[in-house]
């Protein structure tokens, strides 16, 4: 996926708002983040722990849990990895934040 193709998904799901910088944007619902652009070829993906878990151990060459988030609700998506799993992984963050 581009950075592009991330906006343009979550841009289809509703109240989900595009923020930040052209280079480093980032996507809230009510105030809480979903996803922010951390390189061109990098995301951050808020979720839950175990769905990092799974997200990491089903796709492990596309998620991963860099040290900095180790103790927090995010999972590292890079881009060139499996668009359809981070499109289901960024729906998941877009439910969990609507939900909060």
């Amino acid at each position: 996926m581009t950075p592009a193709e991330v906006a343009d998904f979550l841009a289809t799901l509703p109240g989900c708002k595009e923020k930040g910088t052209s280079a480093r944007p980032g996507w809230y619902v009510a105030g809480r983040v979903v996803a922010r652009l951390v390189a061109s070829d990098e995301l951050m993906i808020r979720c839950d722990f175990a769905v990092r878990d799974r997200l990491v151990a089903e796709h492990p060459e596309t998620f991963g849990i860099p040290p900095a988030y180790d103790a927090h609700m995010k999972v590292q998506a890079m881009l060139t990895g499996d668009a359809d799993a981070i499109r289901s992984a960024l729906r998941a963050a877009w439910q969990m934040q609507r939900s909060a």
